[in-house]
């Protein structure tokens, strides 16, 4: 199987799909690996360590979507790279289809197979999702801690507080993945945590393992109760595949005080708040209702090596299934790949995204 591994376009965006080391792996299998130039740089991956292992390096995008059978990526495709890709074709990447009736549309135009990373999921987990998610949940309080900073636009209050001062409130919406990393850095820092789930074994879970954290069943009246004593809220809500639900509204968030900072974590899936709009890296925050709005739609790419590290420690045994055994048989020998099919035959095929955009699913 031809593999092709594209520069990511998407705005700061800095990981690579595959790295070196996988690249010689599907080498050595009998597949060939085309890497366009610059792919790995912004990861640390310089062009010759690709060169090295036996991947061809081509100098435009055009040559590896033309080519290649299977596009493996970091973030979904965007508008210029649309029209590069053919009918039966295997894209391999996050896509977070609920969130975009555009890319949805063009995705399904184009004739390719779409398999999502963020929908994949074994024994109610989704591994492929899990390792970002670790990463956007400790990054959300660096940066919440950052902006809290008066010569930030914040508050000026150290979440750590000093002796004889309190301590920051934290308020984590979410006991998931990427909010129970959010708590561990949080009360790593000193910081007074409140988690909002409404799993009760979960909240179980989260008592045991974070032992300063407090949990509190999540609903709307103890959010209004909360939110006026927070310094930092962090979004890290998740509906597999689908859009985040608005759980805050303007009203509420006019509730927090002048300074404090709200962090959406799921805004590459639209945002848990009405006021959340994406932001990049250069640019990551917009003031709404007196709040610092931190709303990055790749937060992990800011620490791009590691993420890179993470996510190909996950995603490359599918890579190599699917180039040895193609698609069919690689859902066979690893049956959770099938929920990772977005679309197929120029159809959606999860449930979650037609539902958002008012679409029909269509039957694998």
């Amino acid at each position: 199987m031809i593999i092709g591994v594209p520069k990511e376009v998407k705005e700061q965006e800095s990981r690579v799909a595959l790295l070196p080391s996988g690249a010689y792996q599907l080498v050595r299998k009998g597949h060939w690996v085309i890497v366009q130039r610059g792919a790995g740089s912004g990861a640390g991956y310089p062009d010759s360590e690709y060169e090295r292992v036996g991947a061809e390096m081509a100098d435009e995008p055009a040559k590896v979507f033309g080519e290649a059978d299977l596009i493996v990526k970091v973030k979904e495709p965007q508008a210029d790279e649309y029209e590069m890709l053919r009918p039966g074709q295997i894209l391999f990447t996050y896509l977070h289809l609920a969130a975009s009736r555009e890319l949805t549309e063009s995705l399904v135009d184009s004739g390719v197979t779409a398999v999502a990373y963020e929908t994949i999921e074994v024994n109610r987990h989704l591994p492929l999702l899990e390792p970002m998610s670790e990463i956007a949940g400790r990054m959300s309080v660096l940066m919440g801690g950052y902006h809290l900073g008066k010569t930030h636009g914040g508050s000026g209050v150290l979440l750590s507080g000093v002796p004889g001062v309190l301590p920051g409130r934290v308020l984590v919406l979410g006991g998931g993945t990427a909010g129970i990393n959010a708590a561990r850095m949080a009360t790593g820092l000193g910081a007074d945590v409140t988690i909002l789930e409404v799993d009760l074994e979960r909240m179980h879970f989260l008592d045991i393992s974070l032992h300063s954290a407090h949990t509190l069943y999540s609903n709307e009246e103890h959010l209004l109760d909360q939110l006026p004593q927070v310094d930092l809220l962090i979004g890290a809500v998740l509906v597999p595949g689908a859009k985040a639900p608005k759980l805050i509204s303007r009203e509420m968030l006019s509730k927090m005080r002048p300074g404090s900072v709200f962090v959406d974590i799921a805004i590459d899936q639209s945002g848990c708040a009405e006021t959340s709009r994406a932001t990049t890296h250069h640019d990551p925050v917009f003031v709404e209702e007196g709040v610092n709005h931190y709303c990055v739609a790749n937060m992990p790419a800011a620490y791009s090596r590691t993420a890179t590290q993470a996510l190909a420690n996950v995603t490359f045994k599918y890579v190599e299934t699917i180039a040895n055994a193609g698609l069919v048989e690689a859902c066979v020998a690893h049956p959770e790949l099938k929920g990772g099919i977005n679309i197929r035959d120029k159809a959606v095929t999860c449930r979650a995204v037609a539902e958002a955009h008012g679409l029909e699913c269509s039957d694998l």
